[in-house]
């Protein structure tokens, strides 16, 4: 690739986020420089698969050079290296904009992200499109030559800097289509124009790019006698592949080592970290295809943005097509990585046909019921990895049940809870843990939900259930709410919400607690009726409680009302919500009902009766509508007034 006739040269500032960013390439990730090869030839794959795909619809733009490579040229004697490929190009403003830019997000989330550790902070590089400026950790100048395919050779163009605060670019005369990358080395770092040097780099972290990467054969001395042992200068140039170019997921499991399914899922997801589980699976009969799931070590910083670009990366008989099919798996297994390849698809495949295909949607099927039996075959057989799985993941798992109705069942086996078995914030009680524990007549699975897991375990709602010894599962994750909206039973028992409704435990309780209960809120149905007189615009109705030990009152949700943790969750989204009265609990044996018993109507009896619901709602994590009147009545109360 040669250039003449340049003309139209113009230096240009790099964007302010470019800068800093150099700056850090620079200065910070030098002991792991290495990368940059990586990077670029990842890159130079990516040409490739763009142009294959483009020409699938276009096949004019493959210039009758249809086979597609990337190479390798070193020059030891001017201590520089040239990445090359025959890929999709670049026009003069693609330079410009890919070049001299970044999103400002992606920088941002990029730097934030950073820890110190040099080698982890390398492989952040490639997960945030910013592999090509690791160039200049190796070299002091960089130049690239590329021209668009499709575009006259005379639109080739020249970018070149020094990686400081300004680039140039000329619009220039390419004969062929594609990108040469030409990295002018540092003077400590010579090595990488060395041959068996960089053969090691790409067998290490490239050698399952599916497109050949093609260096120079090293010439051998000839042994004829007539050049006296040295190496012909003059004889053609011959390339030699030097990875295995072959897709991954087209050879056999058997001929593959765990190293090459580990280093393969570094290369498409550049994760510095390697994945957890991952499973390879060749379907044929009526659908055939063939997929390759990873499990990740770590959620990717942008897990709970439901709106974020995710997917398989999607190939049609091993034609790349695009990257971040979403449509291959439900959302709450957004955090999945891999590949899928059909032979069904045309290729002409969009993503609009995507949403709107039979065989997409079986495929989806499939492929989600086999994430969920790789993730219970780990829960199993490997349950510390399955809880290091849970503490990433565990939060998206519980969107499953509300998204995925036909794999509800299993979904439900895979979720781990608190509960006051354990007592404990760590989840990691099963829903089959909890069945197996239930008392002789429990029927229902006990739940409560609250902002945090220290409000949950000290709710008041569970004070009869711990008396009786009842487990509880403890929920305070912002997703509980609608997980146990959808799951609604397991196994034939009902998830019952200790917060809601009417908490019935007569099965386990026997008649004798069932008839005190009655009998004392028999005794004071004269108490329940004043307070309600006082509490009427607050409360729905006031009762004796069947829920509480040591506390004087709760509220109580209704049965088919929204609970006060949604209602703030929409709230805070913006939403208006209708108006609901709770119900309130109170326990006469307590001494503030006592006393509140023995007070005659007037603004002692009104005080006490307002502050026992402030106190309810303080307990459910409400806010107060007027925290001075609070005080002043508490005031009024302490100093007996």
């Amino acid at each position: 690739m040669s250039e003449v006739n340049s003309s139209a040269q113009e230096t240009l500032g790099f964007q302010a986020e470019v800068k800093q960013l150099l700056k850090l390439m620079i200065h910070s990730l030098y002991s792991h420089k290495e990368i940059f090869l990586r990077e670029l030839i990842s890159n130079a794959s990516d040409a490739c698969d763009k142009l294959r795909f483009e020409a699938l619809s276009k096949p004019e733009l493959m210039e009758k050079n249809s086979e597609l490579s990337v190479r390798i040229e070193l020059d030891d004697k001017a201590h520089s290296i040239s990445i090359i490929d025959n890929g999709i190009g670049m026009s003069r403003q693609d330079a410009i904009e890919h070049l001299g830019t970044i999103a400002r997000s992606g920088t941002a989330e990029f730097m934030s992200r950073l820890s110190g550790d040099q080698k982890q902070d390398s492989q952040l590089i490639g997960q945030f499109g910013v592999g090509f400026y690791s160039s200049f950790i190796v070299a002091d100048r960089v130049e690239v030559f590329s021209r668009k395919a499709g575009s006259s050779a005379s639109e080739g163009v020249h970018w070149e800097s020094q990686g400081e605060g300004d680039f140039k670019v000329e619009t220039v005369e390419l004969p062929e289509r594609g990108t040469r990358i030409v990295l002018h080395l540092k003077e400590a770092e010579h090595e990488f124009a060395q041959d068996y040097r960089v053969r090691s780099l790409v067998r290490r972290y490239s050698d399952h790019i599916a497109f050949a990467v093609q260096m120079k054969k090293v010439a051998t001395p000839q042994e004829d006698g007539k050049q006296d042992g040295k190496v012909d200068e003059n004889a053609a140039v011959e390339w030699e592949v030097v990875n295995h170019a072959q897709a991954l997921w087209t050879r056999p499991r058997t001929d593959i080592e765990d190293e090459e399914y580990k280093e393969f899922y570094k290369h498409i997801t550049h994760d510095y970290q390697e994945p957890i589980a991952w499973q390879h699976n060749k379907v044929e009969g009526a659908k055939e295809y063939t997929s390759l799931l990873y499990i990740p070590a770590h959620a990717p910083f942008d897990l709970y943005q439901r709106d974020a670009a995710r997917g398989l990366k999607l190939y049609v008989r091993r034609v790349f097509i695009m990257d971040d099919a979403e449509q291959f798996l439900p959302l709450y297994l957004r955090f999945v990585k891999g590949v899928v390849d059909s032979a069904d698809l045309p290729l002409n495949v969009s993503r609009e046909l995507l949403q709107h295909n039979e065989s997409i949607d079986a495929m989806r099927s499939a492929l989600a019921r086999r994430v969920l039996d790789m993730l219970t075959k780990m829960a199993k057989d490997e349950p510390e990895k399955y809880t290091g799985f849970w503490k990433e993941f565990g939060s998206v798992i519980k969107e499953g049940p509300a998204e995925d109705y036909s794999n509800r069942e299993k979904i439900a086996k895979l979720l781990r809870f608190s509960s006051t078995q354990t007592n404990l914030a760590d989840q990691t009680v099963t829903l089959d843990d909890y069945v197996a524990r239930m008392k002789t007549g429990q029927d229902k699975i006990y739940f409560v939900i609250a902002d945090s897991f220290t409000a949950a375990r000290s709710s008041p709602h569970l004070e009869v259930l711990k008396q009786k010894g009842i487990e509880v599962l403890l929920l305070s994750e912002r997703v509980d709410e609608w997980l146990m909206e959808n799951l609604r039973e397991f196994e034939g028992k009902q998830l019952r919400n200790v917060a809601r409704g009417d908490l019935d435990l007569a099965a386990i309780a026997g008649e004798a607690d069932k008839k005190a209960h009655e009998e004392l809120a028999k005794d004071n149905v004269a108490l329940t009726e004043r307070i309600q007189k006082v509490l009427a615009d607050q409360v729905k109705e006031v009762r004796v409680t069947t829920r509480l030990s040591d506390s004087p009152a709760v509220l109580v949700t209704g049965e088919h009302e929204m609970s006060p943790q949604m209602r703030r969750i929409m709230e805070a989204a913006g939403q208006k919500m209708p108006a609901s009265k709770p119900t309130l609990e109170i326990n006469p044996n307590h001494p503030l009902l006592k006393r509140l018993n023995e007070l005659s109507d007037g603004e002692g009896f009104t005080d006490l009766a307002i502050l026992l619901h402030e106190q309810a709602m303080l307990a459910d994590g409400q806010q107060l509508p007027e925290p001075t009147a609070f005080v002043q009545r508490l005031n009024r109360l302490l100093l007996g007034k």
